[in-house]
């Protein structure tokens, strides 16, 4: 009965602790690899809300492309997991596309939404954030892109 009483206890305490969002860091900056590879720095605004801003490079067959994307992100606990939130957001990308064997270039807009998971580790200024940033491009082609998963790995501070 008393270790029923005892993981009662601490379930309730952790279900209490994970139902208000906490940032468990102010700003992150470190690099970002998946279809792109680049660099990221996440800032939170609010203790549940964050700016997370990515600058990266893809280069495809005969395409290379620049992108700055800049994202709103709402982070949720999860209740049973310390460190671990799960989040959701959207913002917009402004890029530019290189055609290599014709030397033309192309601006590049899009607007993106982003669902992942983010983690700090407690004992390490260290945070693991694995997402998917789906994307609508406008210019220079309409066109839906799913290919934006990465994994972004940050020194917090």
């Amino acid at each position: 009965m008393k270790k029923f009483l005892l993981l009662f206890l601490a379930s309730g305490a952790l279900l209490l602790a994970g139902t208000t969002a906490q940032a468990q860091y102010k700003n992150a900056l470190g690099v970002r690899v998946g279809n792109a590879y680049g660099i990221t720095y996440k800032t939170f605004i609010e203790q549940d809300k964050a700016l997370d801003f990515i600058l990266n490079f893809r280069d495809r067959n005969e395409v290379s492309s620049f992108r700055l994307t800049g994202l709103y992100e709402v982070h949720n606990p999860i209740n049973d997991l310390a460190g671990l939130k799960w989040f959701y957001g959207g913002g917009a990308t402004i890029g530019n596309y290189n055609y290599k064997h014709t030397d033309h270039n192309d601006f590049l807009f899009s607007v993106d939404g982003v669902l992942g998971l983010d983690y700090k580790f407690s004992d390490a200024p260290i945070n693991l954030s694995l997402d998917w940033k789906p994307a609508i491009e406008f210019t220079p082609n309409t066109e839906f892109d799913p290919e934006g998963f990465g994994l972004s790995v940050r020194i917090t501070f």
